[in-house]
């Protein structure tokens, strides 16, 4: 266990006794609802980790590395930009999603850029945000995220 993990544990653990101590009471209701939340988001969970292992299984480790590690970086930058923003999965899936394929060798950049414009820009969603905010405002925004994703990724790259 690496000091930031056990930090915030430390930390966890101190805040609990501290609400323990300033209300009993409430500190049990509130660990009932968060259990029952839990158990309300089980599926999600599993559904998440079947998702993530039905996509290792479709797509190799040696392919993900080659084309997303190995390659060109700008031009798998480019494509994870693209299919990031085209796609539609939920933060929750998608973070896990990352990690693994960076644990099967992707380069940080293109899964950072498929991240955050995941999670950033809407064009599955466009027509949506056009009606309900205007053109205007779903362009700006959108164009604006995907420069954003961009600069992050390429900073994520340099701070890696």
């Amino acid at each position: 266990m690496d000091i930031f993990t056990l930090s915030l544990w430390i930390i966890t653990i101190v805040w609990f006794v501290i609400s323990i101590v300033k209300d009993k009471k409430k500190t049990f209701n509130s660990i009932k609802m968060s259990s029952g939340m839990m158990r309300n988001m089980i599926g999600e969970i599993i559904g998440i980790l079947f998702l993530i292992g039905l996509i290792l299984t479709f797509i190799p480790p040696e392919t993900i590395k080659q084309y997303l590690g190995q390659s060109n970086i700008l031009l798998s930058t480019v494509i994870s930009t693209v299919v990031g923003s085209i796609t539609l999965i939920p933060a929750f899936v998608a973070f896990p999603l990352v990690g693994s394929l960076v644990n099967a060798g992707a380069s940080i950049v293109p899964t950072v850029a498929f991240l955050t414009t995941l999670t950033m820009v809407g064009i599955v969603t466009f027509p949506l945000e056009r009606r309900e905010f205007g053109l205007k405002f779903a362009l700006t925004r959108n164009s604006l995220s995907m420069g954003f994703a961009v600069i992050i990724a390429l900073l994520m790259g340099v701070i890696m």
